[in-house]
């Protein structure tokens, strides 16, 4: 037997997921998402850097990538930059790995 499985989505949602992809394709970067996802507070680019033990060019790269990936967001107080995760940004890659899962359980893929 063959299947074709066509999964629906948007221009702007493939895109969307794309760049949340592209935001969890490192490790850093997922270690910035599970840091801030331990708080309710913003951190400071300093302090994530501080924590990462990376240089500031380096967090700031990886804060534009998540950034992009709408997973971020960025709030500049006096010369300071606030860094907050945007959990809803989450949702949409639930979502799509939610419908991967539901198709597989209705075909029994293990």
């Amino acid at each position: 037997l063959t299947y074709k499985l066509t999964i629906m989505t948007t221009t702007q949602n493939s895109q969307d997921l794309d760049n949340v992809f592209e935001a969890l394709a490192n490790k850093h970067r997922r270690e910035i998402i599970y840091l801030l996802s331990l708080s309710l507070e913003p951190y400071s680019i300093h302090k994530l850097a501080f924590l990462r033990n990376l240089s500031l060019p380096a967090i700031h790269k990886h804060i534009v990538i998540l950034e992009k990936g709408g997973m971020v967001t960025r709030n500049k107080i006096g010369q300071t930059n606030f860094i907050t995760l945007n959990r809803e940004s989450l949702s949409g890659l639930q979502d799509w790995l939610n419908r991967i899962n539901t198709v597989g359980k209705a075909m029994k893929l293990p």
